[in-house]
């Protein structure tokens, strides 16, 4: 086994075992809302300044929850409201391990998660921006440059570019 399929392994394995928050579970009492804004680039803001610890921002981004279409901070106490601009979390990077239909796709994301595109975590393409869904309803935007190597190992069938991980097949646009 190669030294990048170990660590494709370790990460996925990783991700698997990261304890999450039973936040679907919770439904406090006190519901309100809290000056907090995440921006289309991934960029967590409170009262209108950036957030500069990125823990803080990892540890918000374990408690947080969609309902509808709306966004919260959430824990057994309290239900906060937060405004999301486009997704809530970015794709910063990918990893592809094999080819064609037999490739694997784990993506990273801007808060330290590990995702592997599956028939769970499919990815989508709206008004021509990529999309991965993480958790829950919750997306990643995928950024740019990991949109563009997804590109290249995609393939043309039917007029359209797919990519496969995981034995599914996403659509990444038209060819022509």
């Amino acid at each position: 086994m190669t030294e990048a399929n170990e660590l494709f392994d370790t990460l996925a394995k990783l991700q698997a075992d990261k304890q999450l928050p039973l936040v679907h579970q919770w439904h406090p009492d006190h519901v309100g809302r809290i000056d907090i804004k995440v921006e289309a680039d991934g960029s967590w803001f409170h009262d209108g300044e950036k957030i500069q610890r990125q823990p803080l921002v990892d540890l918000f981004a374990t408690i947080l929850r969609k309902d509808q279409q709306s966004y919260f901070l959430i824990t057994p106490a309290e239900k906060l409201a937060i405004e999301v601009v486009d997704a809530p979390f970015v794709a910063i990077d990918v990893d592809i391990r094999g080819n064609a239909q037999a490739s694997d796709l784990m993506f990273t994301t801007n808060v330290g998660d590990y995702v592997l595109a599956d028939a769970e975590h499919a990815i989508r393409v709206d008004e021509g921006r990529p999309y991965l869904h993480v958790r829950d309803g919750l997306e990643a935007l995928v950024h740019r440059n990991v949109f563009y190597r997804m590109v290249e190992a995609g393939l043309e069938e039917e007029g359209s570019l797919y990519i496969f991980s995981q034995g599914a097949r996403f659509e990444l646009g038209p060819t022509a």
